[in-house]
This record gives C-alpha cells, structure tokens and sequence, in this order.
C-alpha cells in the first residue's frame, strides 16, 4: 500500500518479539519496495542468520534502483559468508552488472552460472543474453546461449528478438518471430510486439506493420500503451497522417510519451499548428515534449518560434539537455541572426554544454550559418583530435563555399585530403565542385569529377547537377551538356541548371529550346526556372518580347506561380533590352504588391544603357526614396549621371553615398595559372610578380591608346584631380589580372578572367582594345555572365 509509517510500526514490533529470520526478510523486502534502502539495511544489520532470501532481495533491490555497486558488495558478502546463490540471486546480480559496467565480474559470475549447474535455467540464461548484448554486441554469443537453452519462455524470444531490432536485422528478427509463433506454446506479449513494429518501423515496412497490428487487436493488445505509442511512430514513419490522427483518438490510455509522440508525428507532416495544438492539451509536459516542440520548429522552418520557445523552458527552469541545446542552435543558425548566435554560444559555455561534442558541433555549424566564418575558425582549430571530425571538416568546407571564399573552401579541401581528416560524400562534393565553379577552376573540378565517376557518386542527383553548374561556370558548356544528356534521371534542378549555364553564356536561342524540350518532357517548372527563362528573353537573337510577355502574363493560369520581385525585374530588364522603357516602367506602376528596389533597379540600369536620363531621373528618385542600404544602387545612379554628361548630378549622388558611410564592394579579379588562383584588386601591389605586371600594364595601356583606346573616368568613384582618376582606373583589378596571364601564357592562346563585380564600362573597352593588339580571345566572367572579346568585339553586344 506504500505506507512508509505502517512498515515501520510493524518493524517497531517486531523488535519486541524473538529473531525470525522469515519476518525480518519480509520487512526488508517492504523497506526496498517503499525505497527506504538505509531502513533496509538496518533490518539486515540486526539479523544473526540473514539466508539467501534476504541476500537475493537486497542484490535485487539495490540492483533495480541503479545502485549496482552496492549489490555487487552484498553478493561478495554473501559469498563470504558461504551462502550459494540461487537462480533469482544470479539475475539479480547480472542486472546489477549490466547496471553499473562491470562486465569483467559478470564474465566471473557466468563462469559461476556453469560450475554451480545454472545454466539450464531459464530465467539465468535470459539474463547471460542480455548481459552479453550489452558489453559485447556479439549476436553470435547471445544465439549460441539462446540455442542452447533446454527451455525457453517469452522472454527468452523477447530478448533475442529486440536484439536483431536493435542491431537493424529487421528480416532475421521477422523469421524469429513466425518461428516463435509457428511453435504454438508461445503467445507474443506487449513487448513482442512493440519490438517487431519497431522493426516494421525501422526497415519502412508499412504493410507488415499493419497486419502486427491486426495481430495485437486479436491477442487483445489494442488498449496496450506501449504498443499504441509504437504504432504512432511507425504510422509517423510510413507517412499516413489520417492513421496517426485516428490511432491517437481510439488510444484509451495517454502517458506523456503518447503526446510527445503525436507532437513529433504533425510535426513531421508539416501540420505545426496541430502540433502546438497537441502541446498546448497535454495534462503534463517534461523537457521531452518541450524538445519534441522545438525541434519539429526547427524542422519546419519556425527557427524564430522555437528560440522563443527555449527562453520559456529556461524561464520555467526545465531541465536542458543536450538535444535542447542542438535544437535552439540550430534554430538560431536559421534565423541567421549574429547577436543571437553570440548570445546562445556565451550560454552554453557559461552552463557548461561547450565541452559536449554534438553541442559543439552544432554551435560550429551555427557560426558557419551567420557568416560568423572567423569564429567557426577558431572552434576547428582548438576540436579535439579524439573526436571525429571528419562532420566538422564538411561543415567547414560548405561555410567557406556559402560565405563567399571559394578560395578558401579549394585550399581547405587539398589540406583536408592531404591529411586524410575529411571523408567525401555527396555533400562534400556538392560544395566543392560549387567551389570550382565559383572560381572557374576548371581542371580541379575535372578532377572531382573523375573522383566522383570512380567512387559511383555520380549516381547522385546532387552531384551530376553540381557537375553541370560547375562547367557551365568554368566556360564549358560543351561538357556541361554532356553530363546532362548522359543522367539516367533529371529533376527541376537538373534543367535549371543547364538553363542557367546557357543564360551565363548569354545563349537565350539555346534557353529557348530547352525550355521547350522540358515541357515536352513533362517536367513542371519551379519559380526559379521561370525567372531563367524570362531572363534569356534578353539574350535572343530576334526580338521575342511578346513570347516573353505571353509567358510573364501566363505564370499564374498555366503553372500556378505567382510573379515574385525577381521575375518583374527580369520582365523588366528584357523590356529595357529591347527599348520598351516606357512599358518597362508602366509594369512596375501596375504591380500589385510594392515593388522592391531590385525592380527599379533593373529600369534603372536599362536606363543607362539607352542613355534615357528622362525616365531614369523619375527611377533615380524613386530608388533613392526607399533609402536602399546596397551601394551598387548609387553606383548605378551615378554611373546613369555620367553616361549622359550630367557630371554636377552624378557628384551629388557620390557625395551623398560618401555621407552615409556607404562602400562599394571592392573589385577583385583573378586567374587560374599553373592550378593556383592569382586574385588582384584595384592598385594591388601584393602579388610577387608586381613590378613585372605593372610595367606590362604600362606598356599594354600605351599600345591600346595607339589603337584609340579613351580611359573613360566617369567610372572613378573617388574625389580626386582628373590625372588621379587615370591613375585609379587604370589599375583596376580585371586590368591587372589581364595582363598577368598575357605574360604567362603562351601567344594565341586564350586568357580567363573571373570577376566578383559587373565590369566598370572602361575595363569592358579597354578588353576590346587588348584583344586586336593582343591577336588574343579574352574571356571574362563578371556578375552579369560571359564576355568573350575577340578581334575589338564583345559577345555581349555592349549591354551587361
């Protein structure tokens, strides 16, 4: 009845009356019941002749309640004082092993098991299995017990069956169980049958799952709760939502583990106000449940909702556990939010949790995902060499590809590989071959190709469209489109990424006609394909502005997508390509959302290059109004000033992005030499071929002038004196990089420039010129795509 007063009234008589050893174990059997472990100990202190029954009760007491250290004690004792034990002695001292470790005395105790004759027991030989999984993992040795056995019961199939569950040998443990069932003696408990619908679960075995679960009905298991919070998550796992919701209405016992698990199931479906619903009925919650919540938010994108969520467990003082502490992490790294990555780092280092490797790891990855690269840095360099870091070496080299150091990212990777500390999966792949593409580092990312071919990886999806992105970058659309044409299987991505190669090659024919081999194929596009082939519209050979219009209008009706800012400007910028200003800005003004500054933007930008100061006074205003924190925008505004001589307002515009601390992001230019990158930015002098480049410069500048090249310093972004502003633009850094491969490179042949920034108007110039006097092919790739210059033409057609 639990009551702790009446056990010791009754423990209090007792004293008075003479030593019964019979009564005395049944009062420490009550006091370890009730929990009173010292009151116990008392009771078996003050007997003269304590028996097995008292030792077996003791070890099976401390045992249970995790203090296995002292029924190991109590067993020596008992050995001492020459007590044998009984079979109910050795399961209780093999749990007690299993408990607290202690597999070197468990071995001893089944040496014991075999001299003393027990090993036929059946209630021993479970236990020996169940030690044996524990410290060994050895199937082998748990089968040979199990084979052995003269006599099985339930719990003997119970034990060899969550055994293969566990180790993931779902069809073994399926045989086991009909063989079970086929002998007849042996009819199939809760236990049982939670086991093999975790397998169902474990090996997606949906229809299995079903008829063990018409099994349990006819055994009268249906109202089990363990079995009921087994078929929740294994209806979760084989994606029926209708299934769960009904399982979980018919349960007609709930315990904390039923809720949780319902809160995990619509949060797996994406249903996340039901599953807060689920959160906000449950008669009790524990940090399970509030760690169920946080990262089903994560999952779905609620990164926001589930930090909010972290700092009410925190307030209520629930426990934190290591999962918490992943979970709001995470969810910072997809807010992307600084100060509140740097606030839940000091948090956890101040509560200890930085020394946890899985904590640890996520706080790197969460650094990488707030651009916080340096510090993601400087955790990498103190990891600790016991621990694997082959995951924080991936998480490394994606942060320098996504953060904007492709540089980085390639020289990370060869180290890695030299050192043997990173592993190459389809992620790793994925990143690096983005990397080369970033770069243009053509012969690097042939060589992961190769990699890939040789390792089957270019059976993934992933990797054969990061391939196809990578030459199209790199200038190849040759290989680029054999790739594509050999995949077995294509997705969305996989167009889009041939779509985008073609658009970087300023190839809209090209677009055009995959665009129509997609359709026929029956791929739906997403919105991202729509905005390429708007955007290839601007790059035809003919005016196609009514098909471009036609497919703009049609988004909706034909493929359910509704036009977003980034399909307007491309709209927009097709229309400016053909001259059509004033429709151009007439689709801006009928908008029904307001529209971004990128979408004036685009205008703006047709507006320079048709030299249209009229509209573009009416857009400069316009952008300027919304107060854009891009200096590119300014830049632009200026440049649209200058195009068209109007010096006065083009100064104002400068003056007023000096005045609000505005930078333009700084040029850089580089060029692949002998598989190393050479970067240079404007007036670079760090480069240990320097003297030679600028004296090259010089004389290359000289013989463009020759031929009538102009420097053009309207593209000089500084306040300075006109001879100043030659100087400045002279270097700049696409004109550095230029001539350092014209001076590596043999004569004829071509000279491949990667620019971070569009080309300033001077620099695209001054590349025709060096292509005539050069007898060379240029080719550049800034930020609006490809510029082959040859004999003093652009492929662009002077419009970029």
């Amino acid at each position: 009845y639990s009551d702790a007063e009446l056990a010791k009234a009754v423990h209090a008589c007792s004293l008075k009356l003479q030593e019964d050893t019979h009564l005395g174990n049944s009062i420490v059997l009550a006091y370890l019941k009730l929990g009173l472990f010292n009151h116990s100990l008392n009771v078996f202190a003050s007997l003269s002749c304590p028996n097995l029954v008292t030792y077996s009760s003791l070890i099976s007491g401390f045992a249970k309640s995790n203090q296995g250290s002292k029924a190991i004690e109590l067993f020596m004792k008992m050995r001492t004082e020459g007590i044998e034990p009984n079979e109910f002695t050795f399961v209780a001292i093999l749990s007690a092993c299993i408990r607290v470790l202690e597999s070197e005395f468990g071995f001893q105790i089944h040496g014991l098991v075999v001299k003393m004759g027990f090993l036929d027991s059946t209630f021993v030989a479970n236990a020996l299995m169940g030690f044996y999984w524990k410290f060994t993992g050895n199937l082998r040795l748990v089968f040979k017990l199990f084979d052995e056995m003269p006599q099985r019961d339930v719990a003997s199939w119970n034990t060899v069956i969550s055994c293969l569950v566990k180790e993931g040998m779902y069809e073994k443990a399926f045989e086991l169980f009909r063989v079970m069932q086929g002998i007849g003696c042996f009819r199939a408990d809760f236990f049982t049958i939670s086991s093999i619908l975790s397998a169902c679960e474990g090996s997606n075995a949906f229809m299995k799952g079903k008829e063990v679960h018409a099994h349990a009905i006819r055994i009268g298991l249906e109202g089990n709760l363990s079995v009921n919070n087994v078929l929740i998550g294994l209806y979760t796992q084989c994606g029926r939502v209708r299934d769960v919701a009904v399982l979980f209405e018919s349960v007609p016992i709930r315990d904390v583990i039923t809720w949780t698990q319902m809160i995990t199931a619509y949060m797996e479906f994406g249903l996340v106000d039901l599953a807060v619903k689920v959160f906000n009925e449950m008669p009790e919650k524990n940090c399970i449940s509030y760690n169920a919540l946080m990262a089903g938010f994560c999952k779905n994108g609620e990164g926001l909702k589930a930090v909010k969520l972290f700092i009410e467990m925190v307030e209520e003082g629930l426990e934190l556990t290591d999962f918490s502490l992943s979970s709001v992490i995470k969810a910072c790294a997809l807010v992307m939010d600084v100060k509140a990555s740097e606030q839940i780092q000091g948090f956890c280092l101040k509560f200890g949790f930085g020394s946890n490797v899985c904590v640890e790891a996520a706080l790197l990855d969460m650094c990488i995902r707030c651009g916080r690269m340096a510090d993601a840095e400087k955790m990498f360099r103190i990891w600790p060499v016991e621990h694997d870091n082959s995951v924080v070496c991936t998480s490394m080299l994606c942060g320098y590809a996504r953060n904007g150091q492709p540089d980085e990212a390639v020289l990370f990777f060869l180290r890695c590989r030299l050192e043997g500390t990173m592993d190459l999966d389809e992620v790793t792949l994925t990143s690096i071959l983005g990397a080369c593409g970033t770069l243009g580092f053509e012969k690097m990312g042939e060589q992961v190709h190769c990699y890939a071919l040789k390792t089957g990886f270019v059976t993934d999806l992933g990797v054969l469209n990061s391939i196809i992105s990578m030459y199209a970058k790199c200038g190849n659309m040759n290989d680029a489109i054999k790739v594509f044409n050999i995949m077995p299987v294509r997705d969305v991505v996989s167009w889009n990424a041939l779509i985008a190669g073609h658009i970087l090659h300023r190839q809209g024919d090209e677009v055009l006609a995959v665009w129509s081999a997609m359709e026929e194929a029956g791929i739906r596009p997403d919105t991202i394909t729509l905005f390429l082939v708007l955007s290839a519209y601007r790059h035809t050979n003919l005016d196609l502005v009514d098909d471009c219009r036609k497919l703009f209008l049609s988004m909706r009706t034909d493929y359910d997508i509704e036009p977003t800012s980034q399909h307007h400007a491309s709209f927009v910028s097709v229309l400016g390509q053909w001259g059509l200003l004033e429709e151009a800005e007439e689709t801006i003004e009928n908008m029904t959302v307001e529209p971004k500054a990128s979408v004036w933007r685009a205008l703006l930008d047709s507006c320079r290059i048709r030299l249209n100061t009229t509209i573009g006074k009416r857009v400069a205003k316009r952008i300027l109004a919304m107060k854009p924190q891009d200096p590119s925008t300014y830049i632009l505004v200026s440049n649209l000033y200058s195009a068209s001589g109007r010096w006065h307002c083009s100064e104002t515009v400068r003056e007023d992005m000096r005045e609000k601390g505005f930078r333009k992001n700084p040029a850089r230019s580089w060029i692949i030499h002998q598989n190393n990158i050479h970067p240079f930015y404007t007036r670079d002098k760090s480069h240990p071929q320097t003297k030679d480049i600028y004296r090259g410069l010089e004389i290359l500048v000289m013989e463009c002038q020759k031929a009538g090249y102009v420097p053009d310093t309207s593209f000089v972004l500084h306040e300075v004196e006109e001879h100043q502003k030659k100087e400045f633009l002279l270097y700049h850094s696409a004109k550095l990089a230029a001539t350092y491969g014209i001076l590596m490179t043999k004569h004829g042949e071509p000279i491949r420039i990667v620019k971070n920034i569009r080309m300033c108007g001077d620099c695209h110039t001054f590349m025709k010129y060096v292509s005539i006097i050069t007898k060379r092919e240029i080719l550049v790739r800034d930020a609006s795509g490809f510029h082959c210059f040859r004999n003093g033409q652009c492929c662009c057609k002077d419009y970029w």
